[in-house]
């Protein structure tokens, strides 16, 4: 904005004129080899046979298998409210109780610190007590998990100073293993020329002159986590190279020794893939991982499908739909006084709210039955409800819950209503699941689903 408004030809020839002035008037510079000089550090250097006669044991993983290694950088990276930070919790977690999680392994309980600048000390607070994990996990990771609330800073030369200081103060005897900030984002330093996260130069300037500076300063050896944000990309382009997600400069991926992207291939489904990318040890297999009751767990990809899975998703659903269906129309049939053998239902309902024809509703039936959505009334029970005798090898249809009309009526003597009476229809028999043969219930209050999760 000082400069005169003089085009860059004018501007490089008053620069040459004024070095000319310069030179005159004190000479040209004079270039000193000084043996007093100090001298920096010798380069090291190491031959094809140092290295190939070099058998001494390898230094032990912070986090095995390679994930983190001693003075190595991992990027986990994850689109907003895609369950990044809940993760990584977890995860810090296992690491600080000395427990494996997802396959990652440490050697013994990691001292972390958790630099984080997106969560209230509320907030904060209320999400570490909202972890469903083990007493005994929490117990060994209570004073090895160190985490700091929302900070208002910047990682830069008085932030790193803070910084430092509050590593110390929260381990003065041994030193941090594992240094976390979370995200580059909020603590984002681009030097003295103020670059972005975009710029290549001030992403190389906020990895080597802050972070490396920070860990050299703290502990050459601990192992730094930083935490990142994707950007928007297509389905296919995640699919092909989904570590092209990660936001900012390229540099980034060249500068860290193990990458981690979390992601969620179908966005109507829990689950979530996470892509592992490693520069110091051998390629890892993605992960598919979902939260159940509370704990992050790995998926067995067996299970997956591999082709169509959008076309299959929705065959799902549709069989899903169909199940609630019939369970509903029994439900409601049973008010209106009627109840079903399967057979008698098939051919009733047959093309009925999209149920399709006799065969495919004998098909949800025999699976509804497997799984206990559907049990049996039959002989002295059926009896008891005053139904007609049935020849049907399993009996009426019933589903929890069921009340049946009777032919009694129930007068309201405030209203003066007349209503039929209504009774519970409980069930007197079942389809075992692995004969499917018919047994009697044990207990037909307790209605008895089958756990299809524990049967895979």
């Amino acid at each position: 904005m000082l400069r005169p408004q003089w085009p860059v030809e004018r501007l490089k020839r008053e620069s040459e004129r004024l070095w000319e002035i310069h030179v005159e008037k004190h000479g040209p510079p004079v270039i000193r080899l000084d043996s007093a000089a100090p001298v920096p550090d010798e380069m090291p250097t190491f031959t094809l046979g140092a290295l190939l006669d070099d058998t001494s044991p390898m230094p032990a993983d912070i986090i095995a298998p390679r994930v983190l290694t001693p003075g190595g950088l991992l990027v986990l990276g994850g689109a907003p409210k895609v369950g990044k930070s809940d993760l990584l919790i977890s995860w810090l977690v296992h690491m600080a109780a000395g427990q494996p999680f997802l396959g990652f392994t440490p050697p013994r309980p990691l001292r972390i610190f958790y630099l984080q600048a997106e969560i209230q000390y509320h907030y904060l607070r209320e999400r570490m007590q909202q972890i469903s994990l083990p007493p005994r996990l929490l117990a060994a990771a209570r004073d090895n998990l160190v985490a700091t609330p929302k900070l208002k800073m910047l990682l830069d030369t008085e932030g790193s100073v803070h910084v430092a200081q509050a590593i110390r103060r929260a381990f003065p005897g041994e030193p941090v293993d594992i240094i976390c900030i979370d995200p580059i984002r909020n603590l984002f330093d681009g030097g003295p020329d103020g670059g972005g996260e975009n710029d290549n130069t001030a992403m190389m300037f906020f990895l080597k002159d802050r972070v490396e500076v920070l860990r050299d300063h703290i502990n050459p050896d601990c192992g730094v986590v930083l935490v990142h944000h994707t950007k928007k990309l297509s389905k296919q382009q995640v699919k092909d190279d989904p570590f092209l997600a990660l936001s900012g400069a390229s540099a980034l991926r060249g500068f860290y020794t193990s990458g981690l992207i979390l992601h969620r291939p179908d966005e109507e489904s829990p689950q979530r893939k996470l892509e592992i990318e490693l520069r110091n040890g051998p390629a890892l297999d993605p992960k598919h991982i979902d939260k159940v009751k509370g704990e992050w767990v790995e998926i067995n990809p067996m299970n997956e499908r591999l082709v169509r899975q959008e076309v299959g998703a929705k065959h799902d659903a549709e069989r899903d739909r169909k199940g609630d269906v019939i369970c509903g129309l029994l439900h409601e049939e049973a008010l209106q006084g009627r109840m079903y053998t399967m057979t008698l239902f098939a051919e009733t309902f047959e093309n009925t709210a999209g149920l399709g024809g006799q065969s495919i509703i004998r098909e949800r039936l025999n699976v509804l039955t497997t799984k206990g959505y559907v049990k049996f009334v039959r002989g002295a029970a059926a009896t008891a409800l005053e139904l007609a005798t049935e020849r049907s090898k399993y009996g009426y249809l019933c589903v929890e819950a069921m009340r049946l009309a009777t032919i009694r009526k129930h007068v309201d003597l405030d209203t003066g209503e007349i209503t039929s009476e209504l009774i519970d229809v409980l069930p007197s028999h079942y389809k075992c699941p692995q004969t499917g043969a018919v047994l009697p219930v044990e207990n037909p209050s307790v209605w008895v689903y089958r756990d299809t999760e524990e049967a895979r």
